[in-house]
């Protein structure tokens, strides 16, 4: 298959673009490394789309700057898949972002999703937990002189290998409609945080503060028909030692 890849060159989007060339499809990579501005619509991304089976987004952005992106590039890239003639369009979202409407990077997610399905053809939507790496960034990002402060959240964290490996599947039609995918097990934000600084020794407090409501709820773990995949947090932790 022709496969176009939009935030290609991103964590998850150079994983995928990897994967799929080794399975012998076609990789069109838009990002802004490769000369699209997808906040800017312009002919070169129509272009680009032509002959392509499956357009997947996989785009980020920082959480100040999420309300406008998550739309803005949706329609610009549902528009410009819609005239180039794209059968199915795949977007990766978060498990939760129907049930956070006090958490503003949600609802620019579920505003992302409802803007495909209202300029996109064939959407098909994977919504997935955090990553397994979600502890170690929120305690990278959460600490200062000596004390990480982490939202108090249940999650349910997966392996980008199973996301990419899902997104694959969806784009190629193996796996049909939406999906959520999530880690096997269940666990806690700020306990994740501690069982890592006392693995690596750091000298760091960890402290416990509140999250959105929704958040502290439990909006992050999946639904009773999720697809549970790949390794625990706690497998995932010791092969990082």
């Amino acid at each position: 298959m022709k496969i176009a890849i939009a935030g290609a060159t991103g964590r998850i989007g150079s994983q995928l673009t990897a994967l799929a060339r080794k399975e012998g499809h076609e990789v069109v990579e838009i990002a802004r490394e490769t000369g699209f501005d997808l906040l800017a619509p312009g002919p070169e991304l129509e272009a680009a789309l032509a002959g392509v089976d499956t357009v997947v987004d996989v785009t980020a952005c920082p959480l100040d700057q999420a309300a406008t992106f998550f739309p803005t590039v949706a329609r610009t890239i549902g528009t410009a898949a819609t005239a180039a003639g794209v059968r199915r369009t795949v977007v990766l979202s978060i498990v939760g972002v129907d049930r956070s409407p006090d958490y503003d990077y949600y609802v620019a997610k579920l505003d992302q999703e409802q803007t495909y399905r209202a300029t996109a053809p064939g959407v098909v939507v994977l919504r997935a937990t955090q990553f397994l790496d979600f502890a170690s960034q929120m305690l990278q990002w959460n600490t200062q002189d000596g004390v990480a402060s982490i939202i108090d959240v249940p999650t349910q964290p997966v392996a980008t290998g199973e996301i990419v490996q899902m997104l694959l599947d969806v784009a190629t039609g193996v796996i049909e409609g939406d999906v959520e995918l999530a880690g096997p097990h269940q666990e806690n934000l700020v306990d994740q945080v501690r069982r890592l600084v006392e693995r690596s020794g750091e000298d760091v407090r960890v402290e416990a503060v509140p999250a959105p409501e929704s958040l502290a709820k439990g909006a992050m773990l999946p639904g009773p028909d999720a697809l549970l995949r790949g390794p625990s947090f706690e497998t995932w932790l010791a092969e990082q030692a």
